[in-house]
């Protein structure tokens, strides 16, 4: 990480604090010395921004196509869901200012989730034993990534493991549910029926303007990893699934190039293939939740994932 990316990161901790900042400690509010936690304590960092600090939506006002193309570029990335036949598209430039939405799909109560230092976005059922959970931003990283909070019993969730790390729920985990990356352009001619959460939030941000610029292009890191892996640049973007038989990553630019690449992991075949955004299915063809991330951050929670690159077809 260079002085200039330092620099241009607390500038970023400086505008969300001085926007939505709440006078809350996140160690204070989560992490108390009896407070049960399933990893290293000091394997969890301060972000910078403060509980709530970057302010997570709730019940946004989804618009239909004609709206959203006064507002949206043919190439901007969305997260794509589609639940019960209802398809909703979440723009990555409002995640990255947001990082978390309570939402609605098909009947379902989802938290479709975005971590931009990780390039990793996931959709959870926010159902979690009995309960419907509503979530925030914690202000903490772990593994770099994302964790959130629930309102409810004030637990730490970890984004990419889906599980509870501190407090009550620990240990309990999330179900995720699957989602696409993919241009606007494209997801709207695979779903034409889709409506897409717009810039109406009531809270002050630029939206045009991407707070992590430059960041992708730098091979340095903001917050320490337990875990590196070599085989990929750190930020090489992969698709990678995380069954109980194991992980398994594909690089993105392989299925791009139209590679479909098959991976044994124990009596099953998962199918990586390029679908309106990278997918992932069984050999009965039902949809495998997966996660498109930077190398670096699925390597960190995967240490012994299989890396399956196009040769391996």
């Amino acid at each position: 990480m260079t002085v200039a990316h330092l620099a241009s990161y607390l500038t970023l901790f400086a505008a969300f604090a001085a926007a939505d900042s709440l006078p809350s400690d996140p160690f204070a509010a989560f992490l108390p010395r009896d407070a049960r936690v399933s990893v290293p304590r000091k394997e969890i960092h301060g972000g910078g921004p403060t509980v709530d600090g970057i302010p997570a939506l709730n019940a946004p006002r989804k618009a239909a196509i004609e709206e959203a193309d006064r507002v949206l570029k043919p190439d901007d990335p969305v997260l794509g869901l589609v639940i019960g036949g209802e398809a909703v598209a979440y723009p990555i430039r409002l995640l990255n200012w947001h990082e978390l939405i309570n939402d609605e799909v098909g009947g379902i109560p989802v938290a479709v989730t975005y971590c931009p230092l990780c390039r990793s976005g996931i959709v959870f059922d926010r159902k979690a034993g009995k309960s419907v959970r509503e979530f925030g931003v914690s202000g903490l990283l772990y593994n770099s990534d994302l964790v959130m909070y629930d309102r409810g019993t004030r637990s730490l969730w970890s984004q990419i493991m889906a599980e509870s790390i501190a407090g009550p729920s620990t240990g309990a985990r999330l179900s995720r549910l699957p989602a696409s990356r993919a241009s606007w352009v494209k997801w709207k001619a695979a779903h034409p029926a889709t409506r897409a959460v717009l810039f109406d939030t009531g809270h002050t941000r630029d939206y045009s303007a991407d707070p992590y610029a430059g960041y992708e292009d730098s091979p340095g890191l903001y917050f320490p990893v337990a875990h590196e892996d070599s085989r990929l640049a750190r930020k090489s973007v992969i698709f990678g699934v995380s069954l109980p038989e194991g992980a398994a990553a594909v690089p993105v630019a392989a299925l791009r190039r139209g590679a479909v690449i098959r991976v044994r992991l124990g009596k099953r075949t998962i199918v990586f293939r390029e679908d309106g955004g990278a997918r992932a299915f069984d050999e009965e063809g039902r949809e495998v939740a997966g996660l498109e991330a930077y190398w670096f951050a699925w390597a960190a929670f995967h240490p012994r994932t299989v890396l399956a690159e196009e040769a391996n077809r």
